[in-house]
């Protein structure tokens, strides 16, 4: 990397390409939907080698503002507006009202959301989530993983572990639609009322099979969340391993103050 006068490193010329096109697609120049200039015109364009547009494109893609498609280049992807992540998603009001968190807070952003079930059923604890539910490694529990959209755009992934002697006498979690308030209203109308949620966060690159599921560039950030509901009793009766696109999510949490 060259040094400017004064000492001051000079930008690479790969990183101002870069930061233009991230511009141009930001300002509304290149706008979804629309291919991104091929390399060859990038070449022309920049007057530069076509190694420095590969590079230039690696940290556009890294932006998450395009996608690549194979043999057709790269695309300005078509992003729902950033929703809210808060700390008053899981009000027990939300729930008395009929609507599961996503939904709730979906609807509070004025977002179509739409959530699709790929699996319900038993299956063997994984180990982290045992640990957290307090039971064995393989222990049988209820498995339920989703993919929620957001204005028909993938935006998160979740699966959530309840142990098998608390989910045994609610079929309702065994169903595809467990009714209004989602989960979490079926096992408090089953004596498990809540006292906290619990959530762990990481931001990571997606690996090449979650960029997939998320229609997300390869290597795009994610947020990895995993939850635990804890009951009034001290029971952790739900772990939900979650990822988000990054670049999805606002999180916002009010933390009291007070003693």
């Amino acid at each position: 990397m060259g040094t400017a006068a004064g000492g001051e490193r000079s930008v690479p010329r790969y990183v101002q390409i870069a930061e233009e096109i991230v511009q141009q697609i930001r300002a509304g120049l290149l706008k979804p939907g629309e291919m991104v200039p091929s390399e060859s015109e990038l070449v022309d364009r920049y007057g530069v080698s076509g190694g420095t547009i590969r590079k230039a494109m690696v940290e556009v893609r890294a932006s998450g503002l395009v996608e690549t498609r194979h043999g057709k280049g790269s695309i300005v992807k078509d992003r729902p507006p950033v929703r809210h992540r808060s700390s008053d998603r899981f009000r027990r009001s939300h729930r008395r009202g009929g609507k599961a968190a996503y939904l709730a807070e979906s609807a509070q952003s004025g977002a179509t959301a739409k959530v699709s079930v790929l699996y319900i059923g038993p299956m063997e604890a994984p180990e982290d989530a045992a640990r957290r539910l307090g039971v064995d490694v393989g222990a049988q529990v209820l498995a339920r993983r989703r993919l929620y959209f957001r204005n028909g755009t993938p935006v998160e992934t979740a699966s959530s572990y309840l142990p098998w002697d608390v989910v045994k006498e609610i079929p309702e979690l065994f169903a595809e639609n467990p009714g209004g308030g989602g989960i979490y209203a079926r096992l408090e109308d089953h004596g498990h009322e809540f006292a906290e949620f619990v959530e762990t966060l990481q931001a990571r690159p997606a690996s090449k099979a979650e960029a997939s599921e998320l229609a997300l560039s390869p290597g795009a950030p994610v947020v990895h969340l995993i939850r635990e509901a804890r009951t009034t009793e001290g029971r952790v009766v739900e772990v939900c391993d979650t990822l988000m696109a990054a670049d999805q999510f606002v999180f916002e949490y009010r933390i009291p103050a007070a003693d």
